[in-house]
């Protein structure tokens, strides 16, 4: 098993769907990535920071599912970060209602001495720069760096994004961050341009139609259940990054041919998140449900044909 470090917002989300609306409940990339790797029983560390707003409770609901938390300051006398958004009826696309930084406008992050050693590192969505702060901490080098982004760093940040891209090993976006990130709209040619970049993996999410792998000419095609309600996507693609960092730290082994159980792995723990709103579902997730969860993906992909 390898150490992890996650690295990402812990925040206050505040939803609108269809289904209904939320005011502040829990929420932040590192908080559904570390929710999401919990569930392989990895030695994992979150680093964040969060105001004197935050509750405990919350801080104590990551440290109960082993997540260490000592990476996460508590600016006392600050706010934590807010996102307030609304979903439209397909629930693929959204309005931004509400972005307050607050403790994240001056966040320098401090990766506990005990984890500076750590194999993988995921280093979920934030400012370019202070992901690259990160890596720069590690004493060795990692085995494996996970980097998640979208599309407003590449509007605002893009040269400090092409930095960090060339020291990483493994990119997650989604299809449309993908586009915009090369200029091409064919997914294969894109994940060719973003592996000339750094990434030796390039993981391109396409929310409901699943996740595809790529790693120099090889690709790995990962469907989406088909789910019979999707409650709220938020936090999805973090439980996806969450779901893979934590298979690959658990089973210690960074290889194509494990990378697509990742995959599945990932999809399987977003398919999840989406049942509820915010992170309530992941709170509540039993391995017996997720056992039972892959043998229906496994059901879904696998078939016998005779080829003539």
């Amino acid at each position: 098993m390898s150490k992890l470090v996650i690295v990402g917002t812990v925040a206050f989300d505040a939803i609108e769907t269809p289904f209904g609306k939320t005011d502040k409940i829990l929420g932040g990339a590192a908080t559904y990535i570390g929710l999401a790797a919990s569930q392989f029983n990895v030695d994992a560390a979150a680093v964040s920071v969060v105001g004197g707003d935050f509750p405990q409770d919350y801080l104590d609901l990551l440290s109960d599912r082993q997540v260490d938390i000592s990476g996460i300051e508590i600016v006392k006398e600050g706010k934590t970060f807010f996102w307030s958004g609304k979903y439209h009826n397909d629930m693929n696309t959204r309005d931004t209602l509400a972005t307050e930084l607050n403790v994240l406008a001056d966040f320098q992050p401090v990766v506990p001495t005990e984890y500076r050693d750590a194999k993988i590192v995921m280093l979920g969505n934030l400012h370019p720069l202070v992901q690259l702060s990160v890596l720069e901490q590690m004493e060795t080098k990692p085995e494996l760096v996970i980097l998640d982004t979208m599309n407003f760093w590449m509007d605002c940040a893009l040269d400090d994004l092409l930095n960090v891209i060339k020291k990483v090993d493994v990119i997650t976006i989604n299809d449309e961050e993908a586009r915009q990130l090369t200029g091409e709209y064919s997914l294969v040619v894109a994940a060719r341009k973003i592996h000339d970049m750094g990434p030796e993996y390039v993981v391109i999410k396409k929310g409901e139609h699943g996740a595809l792998l790529f790693h120099n000419e090889k690709v790995f095609y990962a469907p989406a259940l088909p789910l019979e309600e999707v409650f709220d996507p938020t936090g999805a693609g973090d439980t996806f990054a969450g779901g893979f960092a934590g298979y690959l730290a658990k089973s210690d082994d960074v290889t194509f041919e494990n990378m697509k159980n990742a995959v599945i792995y990932g999809s399987t723990l977003a398919s999840f998140c989406v049942e509820k709103f915010g992170t309530e579902r992941m709170v509540n997730l039993k391995s017996s449900d997720v056992q039972k969860r892959l043998q229906q993906f496994k059901s879904l992909t696998q078939f016998d044909i005779e080829l003539t």
